[in-house]
């Protein structure tokens, strides 16, 4: 890249490393020409009526990329499944965006190799959380104007090696089906308090909700009632209540008595250490503790869409819980803009 004065004729295929301002009187201040742009033939007469028969530009040269160029590269070799950009670039910058309602994946060792790179900056938000078509995901840019075209080819063999630096993974599952154990409830001696808290949690996933069905304490009534939900459709089964290590509470035998494979109990997050998750092929089990009824946001919360797009969480994926997975109880709950989750 050179930088030289030149006459504005001469100027064409050039790039400006400056805003050129333009005055009107009583009706305009501010850029004519923005830093960063290409001079177009069309351009010329413009910048003669500001005053300009000579200006300051940057010269291309043999592989070096514009800004915007090296933008559209990069959004291209990232953008995985789901994920679409924006093709009108400006100042080098490119915003991605959900095509799909689904969850938000982030190869996150991936987009630290690529802004390990320097001169491009690729900044997303937080993996593994439930988006919306057209929800902002990300974004990048080239932070000089000129970009060595060997820098994007770097980014692209890194996004090449990847499964998606960033993907929207579609739904999976449909039909949630909602069992609720305890004697106490059974035998009406309490009002139930998990339906009112998980019906609505679920339907805000889109799911259709089966249920619920109450059982009581009974690991062959649990175990039965389990079965007939997922006979019925259900595809991801929550059952509440009965998880501690209380005689009385039977749920975690009446799940391992369906043979899931594989069956994952505690987990390190704050509040919903007592919860499990099984899989039987490719439908699912959840055991939710009884946080889950008297805390608005619990380990469900983040396992929850990660199932419901297909994944197989074991005793890994819940043990990298355990960083950001301490809950605040903040007074005025914001999740998800919050830290909760975000390890």
């Amino acid at each position: 890249m050179r930088a030289r004065t030149i006459p504005v004729e001469e100027a064409v295929g050039m790039v400006l490393p400056h805003d050129v301002t333009e005055i009107r009187p009583g009706e305009f201040k501010g850029p004519a020409f923005r830093k960063g742009h290409v001079i177009r033939p069309e351009d010329i007469p413009h910048l003669k009526r500001l005053g300009k028969e000579h200006i300051y530009v940057l010269e291309m040269e043999p592989g070096e990329l514009h800004e915007d160029e090296a933008a559209l590269r990069l959004a291209r070799a990232v953008a995985g499944e789901g994920v679409g950009f924006t093709e009108e670039v400006r100042e080098g910058k490119v915003t991605f965006f959900a095509e799909r309602e689904g969850l938000f994946k982030v190869d996150v060792e991936a987009l630290y190799r690529i802004n390990l790179l320097g001169e491009i900056a690729l900044t997303t938000r937080h993996g593994n959380f439930w988006v919306k078509k057209g929800e902002k995901l990300a974004g990048g840019r080239a932070i000089p104007l000129v970009v060595r075209e060997e820098l994007l080819a770097r980014v692209e063999e890194v996004a090449e090696a990847s499964p998606g630096v960033l993907r929207v993974l579609p739904r999976a599952m449909s039909r949630a089906g909602l069992v609720i154990t305890g004697n106490e409830v059974y035998y009406g001696r309490i009002r139930d308090a998990f339906a009112p808290v998980m019906v609505p949690k679920l339907e805000g996933y889109g799911l259709e909700v089966l249920g619920p069905v109450f059982v009581p304490d009974d690991r062959t009534r649990i175990r039965e009632a389990i079965t007939g939900m997922l006979e019925d459709g259900a595809e991801v089964v929550l059952v509440t209540g009965g998880m501690s290590v209380d005689p009385d509470d039977v749920t975690r035998a009446a799940i391992a008595d369906l043979g899931p494979d594989p069956l994952t109990y505690g987990a390190p997050v704050l509040p919903g250490n007592m919860f499990l998750v099984a899989y039987l092929g490719r439908k699912a089990v959840l055991g939710v503790p009884a946080c889950g009824m008297y805390h608005g946001v619990t380990v469900l919360d983040l396992v929850l869409p990660r199932v419901l797009a297909g994944e197989v969480l074991t005793r890994r994926e819940l043990a990298a819980l355990g960083h950001g997975g301490y809950c605040l109880h903040c007074k005025e709950c914001r999740f998800p803009i919050c830290p909760f989750g975000r390890g």
